[in-house]
């Protein structure tokens, strides 16, 4: 059987913030570390049925960045979502909320927040 690894590498500083973010993955091209400015890992906890999240983001990821990789994420989900499940209700209610929100951050965007 083959196992494949990922290693995330979080440099803290004085108060134990983010101050530098990188990951490998036994599967990817290149074996040097890549720099990242967030993560985002949620596991499935099988004991109390629930999610166990870890968000992680540097000092220097924008708050457009933010709201942008959140919005991915939630793509992301649906696509998953539909892939797993077969569930295109769930899949569509997740992409016209993504949509929305891309909406919402362009406009903000527009009027310089």
């Amino acid at each position: 059987m083959k196992k494949s690894g990922i290693n995330f590498q979080i440099e803290l500083d004085d108060a134990n913030l983010p101050k530098a973010i990188h990951w490998d993955a036994s599967d990817k091209e290149g074996e040097e570390l890549e720099a990242t400015k967030s993560i985002s890992l949620n596991v499935w906890d099988n004991l109390n049925h629930s999610t166990l999240r870890i968000d992680l983001w540097t000092e220097d990821m924008s708050v457009v960045e933010m709201k942008r990789f959140y919005i991915d994420i939630l793509g992301g989900m649906a696509q998953t979502i539909l892939n797993s499940t077969g569930d295109e209700y769930m899949s569509e209610e997740i992409k016209d909320l993504c949509d929305r929100l891309v909406k919402h951050v362009n406009e903000e965007n527009k009027k310089g927040l």
